[in-house]
């Protein structure tokens, strides 16, 4: 009885795609927002009436509780840090405010407060805005999935309460709760929350679904293949954790220069205050102008000309499906000047398809022909080549006859009554060692272009030839390329494979270097070879023989859709989409990351050798150094916060070059 194997579902109607849920912080959720509000608000309140001559007894009050309002939360926090032996900046400008009330100067204590509050405000929510932005990918499994029990019903459980080899049921539009293998049904599944697939993907039994998609039109029975905790979006969840939990080497070196710049500093003032009081300087000026030397002394732009930029690039990389693990790694990657590149699913997919359906002269078939009759034949087999020639036959629309006494031998290939007719499919060595020179020059040609060869034979005779092989990724060649325009010399190919397929995919994509049969310690030698010369090396693999090698490079990224866990655990970031032109993106974006902590340095340095200069050589108004050092803080903060913006991501590669 005939089957057709293209029985594809119908496209899901027109209309809004299901998007996941994002999760916004409002600005007045953040205690910092609500008590900076609060002292502007106070502080507008109490200005007119002072300027305009009101009695003390109305606008002083209001004064107070700006301090208190604005001042308490980095005051406490200050306080705590000295108990740990640790000068605090925040407790310097709260000591600077206070300071300045002391000398009458209230009015400018009050202003200071205001401003470094809203300072913190506008860091706290730039902060928690760019963890909105990542926290975005992870905001997308339903909480509740449809279980199928052993006697027929089925019961809504939790879906972190889901176990491997649990059936459940996916309707029309719902989420799925778990990744797994679809066991009956067909859809369509959106599935751009994970993989970034622009339209919906079809499903049918024993396809793969990841939980936090969306089912279309169909219902779907599927068996959970992994646990909640390991599933794609909880391995998300797991590295975005570990990426806001460390920090770059240049920001905990200006952390340890923050200590020692701060005691520096607070020496500094003291002079700057004493100095002229020894020389007959009246107390009230000295005062002043020492309060204003340590605000505009103080390293607070600084110390956020670091963390901005990198963690904007970390949001944004994710946004785009590439997870990097910390600030430490976004750093690590725009140092990188050679890159390896593993060959099976890195630059090839990782699964065999067919290349070449080549009918024998005489045999009687077309292309579409013989590809059904090995599709009939191989339809039972469970082995990857077998699967390939069944799925070629199914991407072509081909109706298959189903096959009788099917049997199957390791190593040569299978056999089965098709159509009354003996037909065999496998190895050319192994089913016909002695066939003609005319087949065998098939054969040799489609193994010289890296292809596997498969015979097939009906009723003993060669009837045609098919090759298979791992099919190279469509962006394979583009990546090669941007990559080589970004270190200044092409990747080397390292693989286990055979040195013939390797060197045929490297002339494809434009490598030259290609180092072929090695084993995992053969990578990782490779690897530190070039690192004993100076090399920064970028590794880019997915299984767990390229786990090692991912270790010992400088920087490791692995293809995180067929993935190992090994790799995935090992390496430093991870394409979740599966898409290798992310490779040369996210290290061209590292680099304008690397670019904006220096922009940032050199605007700090600017901003506080100015009002350092500018109040030691002449008079420099307080209100003025609190507006030029706080404007220098917010100055740093935002430049770095724009890699978040898309055009950060979509132009990064045309601005970026070797470096």
């Amino acid at each position: 009885m005939p089957s057709v194997l293209d029985q594809r579902p119908a496209r899901v109607a027109a209309g809004p795609r299901p998007a996941a849920s994002k999760r916004r912080t409002r600005m007045l959720a953040l205690p910092e927002a609500r008590w900076a509000l609060a002292a502007l608000v106070l502080f507008l309140i109490a200005l007119p009436l002072d300027l305009l001559g009101a009695p003390a007894w109305l606008w002083a009050p209001l004064y107070a509780t700006v301090y208190v309002t604005g001042g308490w939360e980095p005051g406490w926090d200050g306080l705590k840090a000295l108990k740990a032996r640790t000068l605090d900046v925040d407790l310097l400008m709260v000591v600077a405010a206070l300071g300045a009330a002391a000398i009458g100067q209230v009015l400018d204590g009050a202003l200071l407060i205001v401003i470094f509050a809203t300072s913190g405000a506008l860091e706290a929510v730039a902060t928690a805005r760019t963890a909105d932005s990542v926290r975005g990918l992870l905001d997308l499994a339903p909480t509740t999935a449809t279980r199928l029990l052993p006697e027929g019903g089925e019961e809504s459980v939790p879906a972190d309460s889901l176990t491997v080899g649990d059936t459940i049921l996916i309707r029309p539009g719902e989420r799925i709760g778990a990744d797994g293998q679809v066991l009956h049904g067909t859809s369509e599944v959106d599935q751009a929350t994970i993989t970034g697939e622009p339209l919906p993907v079809a499903k049918q039994p024993w396809d793969e679904v990841f939980a936090g998609t969306v089912n279309g039109t169909g219902a779907l029975r599927v068996r959970v293949e992994r646990d909640p905790a390991d599933s794609v979006i909880a391995r998300i969840v797991k590295m975005v954790e570990e990426a806001s939990e460390t920090k770059a080497p240049t920001q905990l070196f200006i952390e340890k220069v923050e200590q020692r710049y701060s005691i520096g500093m607070v020496i500094a003032t003291l002079a700057v205050f004493a100095i002229p009081l020894a020389f007959g300087a009246e107390l009230r000026p000295a005062l002043l102008r020492a309060m204003t030397f340590m605000i505009v002394a103080s390293p607070c732009a600084v110390v956020l000309s670091t963390m901005p930029p990198l963690l904007s690039a970390i949001a944004n990389a994710g946004r785009h499906g590439v997870l990097a693990k910390s600030a430490v790694v976004m750093e690590r990657l725009s140092q990188i000047d050679t890159v390896a590149l593993d060959k099976t699913g890195t630059l090839t997919e990782g699964t065999p398809c067919v290349t070449d359906i080549r009918p024998r002269h005489g045999s009687g078939l077309d292309e579409h022909e013989l590809l059904a009759l090995a599709a009939a034949a191989e339809h039972p087999s469970e082995h990857p080549l077998a699967r390939a020639v069944v799925q070629a036959a199914r991407e072509r629309g081909l109706t298959l006859v189903e096959a009788a006494d099917f049997t199957s031998a390791p190593g040569a290939g299978v056999t089965a009554t098709i159509g009354g007719r003996t037909i065999q499919v496998g190895s050319p060595s192994r089913l016909a060692p002695t066939i003609s020179m005319n087949v065998t020059g098939v054969v040799q040609a489609l193994e010289d272009e890296g292809r596997t060869a498969v015979l097939v034979l009906r009723d003993g005779a060669p009837v045609g030839t098919l090759g298979i092989a791992d099919r190279l990724r469509p962006d394979a060649k583009a990546t090669v390329a941007a990559l080589t325009e970004l270190t200044g010399q092409p990747p080397v190919l390292l693989t286990g494979d055979n040195e013939r397929a390797a060197r045929h995919l490297a002339a494809e994509v434009g490598i030259s270097e290609v180092r072929a049969g090695l084993l995992p310690q053969d990578k990782v030698t490779a690897v530190q070879a070039w690192e004993a010369l100076g090399r920064r090396v970028l590794v880019v693999g997915d299984g767990v023989n390229d786990a090692p090698a991912l270790a010992a490079a400088h920087t490791g990224i692995a293809m995180g859709k067929a993935g190992s866990d090994l790799a995935l655990e090992t390496a430093d970031a991870v394409v979740v989409r599966d898409e290798l032109a992310t490779v040369p993106a996210i290290v061209a974006l590292s680099r304008k990351a690397r670019r904006l902590v220096a922009q940032n340095l050199v605007i700090a340095a600017i901003f506080i050798t100015g009002l350092v200069a500018w109040d030691l050589i002449a008079t420099l108004p307080l209100p003025l150094g609190v507006a030029g050092h706080e404007g220098s803080t917010v100055i740093v903060g935002l430049n770095g916060l724009r890699l978040l913006r898309e055009r950060a991501w979509t132009g990064s590669l045309s601005s970026a070059g070797p470096g």
